[in-house]
């Protein structure tokens, strides 16, 4: 039976009623055994290429070294049966997760967690991290987020992430996503880079640096099919009409790993040769009308088209019914349409961050929708105290929407501002 669209949700049409709501280098698991192992991982820019891996039993390291490191591809013309073939190949490891969840736990009682509005700023650190959400006039808010500093026990690591829940239960995985993808990435991660290998032949750094990509990429692939797949079987959450974005950022080092799924965004601010702040968009939106993902949706029976009564807003719908409606071509959840071209796979880029690169902002479409790239490094480069960079912006996005969406509920906003340097902006 078709599902009614006279209810518009964060981009979501239709659905169920809603709920009520309520030192290694190398820290693969933590446990009492400890054993040593001699891997050549140091071009991979780690200081030793001795690494210590501790193991809670000796089947999460069996598991660990048992399979050989293969670098996944996934064709996004067919990214639904792909990622079918990449949830199998999953196999969960139980202790390696638990592991880095207890990192988590340990992290957040130390202040290195953030998950609501607020900042981090890490004695030693040079990254600065300002946060703000903000709920609209739909609703509970339904975005999320997180930073992440000493990711995974790496002094030079954080993972910072924005998350855009919608559906009746949006709010619920937008959370739950939140809550599990930061750990099973760093387990991913970890068991990845100790399965890598390099062409001994090789001594260019691009080689090298192209391998670390790999290493995440593939990390960044696994992670996000567990995750979906996970949140299909959550009973306590019903994520049929429901899901989220995911617009995620790890940086090692002096490089930064980009992980987009839906319509977040995420733009750098850079120094041009004239001495000019300048936006480079980081992702790409994810709407269902772009060609590449239009053409996926048609090829798996889903439709794309906009209602009269929102010209412009492209969404995807079931084949024989007006519903769900989603405004979006890639998300968790949303298991409705997710045999019709939505698919949760990432896409994943990389960038080396230069003394010119000032900050990086991740935001929600509530941002986009009204802000324009260059308005929104304009406001945070203009921002005094770094803590308070985020709520300016979505504060001028709450005014901006008011002035160009006259009689739209204003959507939740939220936006992480990562700075890169302990420098105060010139």
């Amino acid at each position: 039976m078709a599902m009614p669209i006279n209810t518009v949700r964060d981009g979501l049409r239709a659905g169920p009623p809603p709920p009520k709501q309520g030192e290694p280098s190398l820290p693969l698991c933590l446990g009492s055994t400890t054993l040593q192992l001699q891997y050549s991982i140091s071009s991979l820019g780690f200081s030793t290429s001795l690494v210590k891996i501790k193991s809670l039993h000796s089947g999460c390291l069996h598991q660990l070294l048992s399979n050989p490191f293969t670098i996944e591809t996934l064709d996004l013309q067919q990214g639904k049966q792909q990622q079918k073939s990449l949830r199998g190949k999953n196999s969960e490891n139980d202790d390696g997760r638990e592991a880095a969840e207890a990192m988590a736990k340990d992290a957040k009682r130390n202040d290195l967690i953030l998950r609501s509005s607020g900042s981090v700023n890490v004695d030693g650190s040079n990254n600065f991290a300002s946060v703000f959400s903000k709920r609209g006039r739909k609703g509970v808010n339904q975005d999320c987020a997180i930073v992440w500093e000493e990711f995974g026990c790496q002094a030079d690591m954080l993972f910072c992430g924005i998350f855009d829940g919608h559906g009746p239960w949006g709010h619920f995985v937008a959370k739950k996503v939140r809550e599990s993808m930061p750990s099973s990435l760093l387990c991913n991660w970890q068991q990845t880079l100790a399965q890598a290998s390099l062409d001994p032949d090789s001594d260019l750094e691009s080689d090298k640096k192209h391998q670390r990509f790999h290493i995440w990429k593939h990390s960044y692939l696994k992670t996000c099919a567990a995750v979906d797949h996970e949140l299909e079987q959550q009973r306590k959450i019903d994520s049929f009409y429901s899901g989220t974005t995911a617009l995620t950022i790890v940086r090692q080092g002096d490089l930064i790993y980009v992980a987009n799924i839906g319509d977040s965004r995420a733009v750098l601010a850079t120094t041009s040769d004239d001495g000019d702040l300048v936006p480079v968009q980081l992702t790409v939106d994810f709407k269902p009308n772009l060609p590449q993902e239009a053409e996926r949706i048609i090829q798996c029976k889903g439709r794309v088209f906009c209602l009269h009564d929102e010209p412009g807003v492209h969404r995807v719908w079931l084949p024989d019914e007006e519903s769900p409606g989603l405004a979006m071509s890639r998300a968790f959840g949303d298991y409705c349409i997710k045999d019709y071209g939505l698919i949760s796979v990432p896409e994943v880029t990389q960038r080396h961050i230069t003394s010119r690169d000032q900050f990086v902002v991740l935001a929600t479409d509530g941002v986009w929708d009204v802000v324009s790239n260059q308005e929104a490094i304009r406001i945070v480069s203009s921002t005094p105290d770094k803590a308070k960079t985020a709520k300016r912006l979505v504060e001028f996005a709450v005014q901006a929407w008011k002035k160009k969406r006259k009689g739209i509920a204003v959507d939740d906003i939220s936006a992480i501002c990562l700075f890169f340097h302990s420098s105060p902006l010139e």
